[in-house]
């Protein structure tokens, strides 16, 4: 765990930008997007999938704002680790109903790692935050 604590602010930048890009990229690309996860593309799915990855980039946006900001904001590091957890449970449920193919258990393996270790930082930062 010390090698997490040494990195844990790049770890929690690195993921910020990634979950940022990516969101971009589902949003002017999701065909693209869709058919690497191994999902049916139609105007209805690329249309709601760019809407989610609106929400992701705007969340991948807020964390890396908030780990800039001189009085790192808990709610928002909540908000952005509930979101992740939130897209592990959503992307598993599409791999378990045949929404998704295999190949997007990783994208949802990235999404909890990446809730956990947002919470673990939030833990970590607990200690510089007024009462």
């Amino acid at each position: 765990m010390d090698i997490v604590k040494k990195y844990l602010n790049l770890l929690v930048i690195l993921i910020s930008i990634i979950t940022l890009f990516s969101g971009l990229t589902q949003v002017v690309m999701p065909g693209l997007v869709l058919d690497l996860i191994g999902s049916e593309l139609s105007p209805t799915s690329s249309h709601f999938f760019a809407i989610v990855g609106m929400f992701m980039a705007l969340f991948g946006g807020l964390m890396l704002h908030t780990v800039y900001r001189a009085q790192t904001s808990y709610e928002a590091v909540l908000w952005c680790a509930l979101q992740k957890l939130g897209a592990f449970v959503a992307v598993t449920l599409g791999v378990i109903k045949n929404i998704f193919g295999p190949v997007a258990l990783g994208v949802a393996l990235f999404d909890l790692f990446s809730g956990l270790l947002f919470l673990y930082y939030l833990k970590q930062r607990r200690e510089n935050w007024p009462s």
